[in-house]
């Protein structure tokens, strides 16, 4: 494949490539000694789901593994302990070691659905900030200035509207860079938020007297609420190990004005299938026509064909024709009385007891087809009902007590 072939394949789904004429110089270094080059990509583990959103740079990763190159995933024990501050206006708690290794584990089966496990490496930072002294450190920190750091955004606003800044979040992007250094990293992938810390890699490795690293950055995807970045926090995500009627469903539930975005970050869609489905839009075909293409798509990308169409038919048969999910659970209820914001929460149907307070405040719960709107009811019913939270969540309750 000629070096101008690669660079459609790499340039595509990437917002910005810096410097691309060094990513040029790597690749041709590569056709000539056959040293793959090494693709870094580092997560906190501050939680153990992964959303489609975190899969955007992964799946870049997976192309350069197509490719011929080794990804490096480095698993950011030490820095998810600090808190990434990136984008944040307040500081995140830090994590325990223990949690810290668990969600990593869970992180990695997530991120295999998508890379090449022969040729993907893992490396705690562990690996060699457990091994460094203080004389160490500080002469890494003593190779930056306060100055540089306060020209980064996140901390410039958080200075400058008097909110808490602390020093060892200052130490996020100085670690994160050493990463790069650690791992002879040649490439780094990351969001476009996260530009400050790769480019910081590039600078750790030049200090180092290495060959600079290419920072090749992904747009971020929107949440399916259409207004902020996809995040567990905020709720608004479609998260790799939902059921393939979840995903369909949440994708159904997007603006329309996300069509485009989801096309082009969330599916393996050709440049002229994305030309074909642009026309689309601007040609007034029907968004809902679109939504499920995309839906199908998407669900068939994690669970298959197969899997895709049956989703498509329940959510037909659910959403279209007002009808009960074929697949709904049941939770046994054991208690004569039951605080409905209670019964919601431990049924698994809110997170919280604020969540439910909040669904039923927006007349968004009802059972058996009768809305709920009095947050301090009593759930005394007998026999089995069936709740509804939202426009997915569906569960019978089934009472079992002694009298």
């Amino acid at each position: 494949m000629t070096i101008e072939n690669q660079l459609d394949i790499i340039r595509k789904r990437a917002s910005e490539i810096v410097p691309e004429n060094e990513l040029i110089k790597k690749l041709k270094k590569y056709e000539t000694t056959k040293k793959p080059l090494r693709i870094k990509y580092g997560i906190d583990p501050t939680n153990s789901e992964v959303h489609i959103g975190h899969l955007v740079p992964i799946r870049k990763m997976r192309e350069f593994q197509d490719l011929g190159h080794i990804g490096v995933i480095i698993i950011g024990d030490y820095t998810a302990q600090i808190g990434d501050p990136t984008g944040r206006d307040e500081s995140r708690p830090p994590l325990t070691e223990e949690k810290v290794h668990s969600n990593a584990e869970k992180y990695m089966e997530q991120l295999y659905t998508v890379l090449d496990k022969n040729k993907t490496e893992v490396h705690y930072q562990t690996e060699w900030f457990s091994n460094m002294s203080m004389n160490d450190l500080i002469k890494i920190f003593g190779k930056y200035t306060l100055a540089q750091f306060m020209a980064h955004d996140t901390f410039r606003k958080r200075w400058e509207g008097g909110l808490p800044l602390f020093l060892h979040e200052l130490m996020y992007p100085i670690l994160q860079g050493y990463d790069s250094v650690a791992i002879k990293a040649d490439i780094e992938l990351g969001a476009t938020e996260q530009k400050f810390n790769i480019l910081n890699g590039r600078e750790m490795q030049k200090i180092f007297g290495m060959e600079e690293q290419i920072a090749i950055l992904s747009p971020i995807l929107i949440g399916t609420d259409g207004l902020n970045k996809m995040s567990k926090s905020l709720g608004n995500y479609i998260a790799v190990f939902d059921t393939p009627n979840d995903k369909y469903g949440k994708v159904m539930s997007i603006p329309d004005n996300l069509i485009m975005n989801y096309f082009e970050y969330a599916t393996l869609s050709s440049q002229e299938e994305l030309f074909t489905i642009k026309n689309d839009l601007n040609n007034g075909v029907n968004p809902k026509y679109l939504k499920q293409k995309l839906a199908k798509e998407i669900v068939s990308l994690y669970h298959g064909d197969k899997i895709s169409e049956e989703a498509e038919s329940e959510f037909n048969r659910v959403f279209s024709k007002k009808e009960i999910p074929t697949d709904i659970s049941s939770f046994v209820l054991k208690e004569k009385k039951i605080w409905i914001v209670k019964l919601l929460t431990e049924a698994a149907l809110t997170t919280s007891n604020s969540e439910a307070r909040r669904f039923i405040q927006q007349g968004a719960v009802s059972i058996d087809n009768e809305k709920i709107t009095d947050e301090n009811m009593l759930y005394e019913k007998e026999g089995a009902h069936i709740i509804k939270v939202g426009k997915r969540k569906f569960i019978k309750i089934v009472t079992d007590y002694q009298n």
